[in-house]
């Protein structure tokens, strides 16, 4: 596996960061919970920073910020599910993102979770569930890059998505 890093300039202006994070504002983004379970339990979180890299094997990637307890779970279980919001579960999205003050074990309660290949904790109403084999990691800024071989998926296929824009959520 090659790796290339290209360091920024020194020249580069970090004040471009208030005004970077006002323009990713307006794009809108599919809402995931990205799942993986340990020996220690289950555990969760609210992403947007998704995408497919490769149908031929079929390969996704997911970013997370390097400080998440989920982040350091899914690199010792080498597995992770991506479960795509569908429109209504508003609710769910904000418990995953720690705005609830849910925590562990509380955060699953609500909802109904299922399994596939790998074990990772799959979202029975998701539009998609994307059952994942870690394959690889890239450290970037402050985030981690997750790359995922798809051994299994899941999901309803039907009904509006969940996308955030705005820094808040909206149903399509």
């Amino acid at each position: 596996m090659t790796k290339t890093v290209y360091p920024m300039p020194p020249e580069t202006d970090q004040s471009a960061g208030p005004a970077f994070r006002e323009a990713m504002a307006e794009v809108a983004s599919a809402v995931h919970v990205v799942t993986t379970l340990t020996p220690a339990g289950r555990f969760g979180l609210t992403a947007t920073a998704f995408s497919s890299v490769s149908d031929a094997p079929p390969t996704v990637l997911v970013c997370i910020e390097r400080s998440s307890r989920t982040l350091a779970s899914i690199v010792a279980s080498g597995i992770f599910c991506v479960n795509t919001l569908p429109a209504h579960d508003v609710e769910l999205a904000e418990i995953f993102a720690s705005r609830r003050g849910l925590a562990g074990e509380d955060r699953f309660a609500t909802a109904e979770w299922g399994r596939l290949a790998t074990g990772a904790p799959v979202l029975r109403n998701a539009l998609a569930a994307f059952d994942c084999r870690l394959v690889a990691t890239h450290d970037i800024a402050s985030h981690r890059v997750l790359i995922g071989e798809v051994v299994a998926l899941g999901g309803q296929g039907r009904g509006g998505s969940l996308l955030y824009r705005r820094r808040r959520f909206e149903a399509l």
